[in-house]
């Protein structure tokens, strides 16, 4: 598959390519911080372009709910289709609806299971998972000096991106430098923070000991960073990181409590998704994957992204 890295000019990509269009967008949720970063993003790019209107739906995880958004956008008449899934192994129907009717689509963010092998004017734009858990792990792995317990808080295990950064964590601790470090525990905590929480309290209940949480999202570590302290742990005996860089993530790193995280450019993906669907909506032809770089963010650069976000 062809694969197009995209830089933070992510209006490079796709340049000249705004007409009149209606675009159904299908969100896995609205009530998620990341999302709604990326929610935003397409919304802010769309006011920008004369005559590009967004129709955005909230699927609130629902799976079946979010297939039949796809069948009203349809039934709409839409120009193009944006999909952040729900399930990332419910995509194959989804292609294979939109690509019956000739509506181009574009899978946003998470990765489809069918995405080697999407119809004609289909695209997946994200970043690649392979570089965020690998990022933050080899961060933890650094500061833990290449020794030491670690426990692994997975995100909802129906997505890609947290089967894919859970892996990520095994393949680090897999390598020479860092085949010191234990995972002692990995359990899901389906992205949230409250669960997040619930599950460090948990954990540390049962007398489990680590030196380092390695949490697939920053909702998740706040969580865990939540329940250490309230149980009285010192935060600067035990490394955290999680993956995002969101605001609030940004701000327990500058409180000294998140130790590592990794810029996912929301706004970018979405910037990047309505470029690509205004074009397939045109028959011209994109990349079938574009990707917008991980980076890594750590106290040492923080200041970069607190000015960015």
């Amino acid at each position: 598959m062809k694969k197009f890295l995209l830089g933070v000019a992510v209006s490079a990509l796709m340049a000249g390519s705004a007409s009149a269009a209606n675009i159904g967008v299908s969100m896995a949720k609205f009530d998620d911080n990341f999302l709604t970063v990326l929610r935003n993003g397409m919304q802010d790019y769309a006011k920008t372009l004369d005559g590009v209107t967004l129709q955005i739906e909230d699927a609130q995880n629902d799976v079946a709910k979010q297939q039949s958004q796809i069948q009203n956008f349809i039934a709409s008449k839409v120009d193009a289709i944006i999909v952040n899934a729900v399930d990332t192994d419910a995509t194959a129907a989804m292609s294979k609806i939109a690509a019956d009717a000739g509506i181009p689509l574009v899978y946003v963010n998470r990765e489809p299971a069918n995405v080697d092998s999407l119809p004609e004017k289909q695209a997946f734009v994200a970043s690649n998972e392979v570089e965020s858990g690998t990022l933050e792990t080899k961060e933890v792995c650094k500061l833990l000096k290449g020794k030491g317990k670690i426990v692994v808080m997975m995100g909802e295990l129906s997505n890609q991106a947290a089967r894919q950064r859970t892996k990520d964590v095994h393949d680090v601790i897999a390598t020479d430098e860092c085949k010191g470090l234990e995972i002692v525990e990995e359990q899901t905590a389906n992205w949230s923070r409250t669960e997040g929480s619930d599950l460090m309290t948990n954990w540390l209940s049962a007398g489990l000991e680590f030196d380092a949480v390695v949490s697939n999202n920053d909702e998740m570590a706040i969580g865990a960073i939540q329940a250490l302290k309230a149980a009285g742990r010192s935060m600067d005996s035990v490394v955290v990181g999680g993956v995002d860089a969101t605001q609030d993530a940004l701000a327990a790193m500058a409180a000294g409590d998140l130790d590592v995280t990794v810029f996912q450019n929301a706004a970018g993906q979405g910037q990047g998704a309505v470029d690509a669907a205004l074009k397939l909506s045109k028959g011209e032809k994109v990349e079938t994957k574009v990707y917008v770089p991980f980076e890594l963010v750590t106290p040492e650069n923080l200041s970069k992204y607190q000015k960015s976000n």
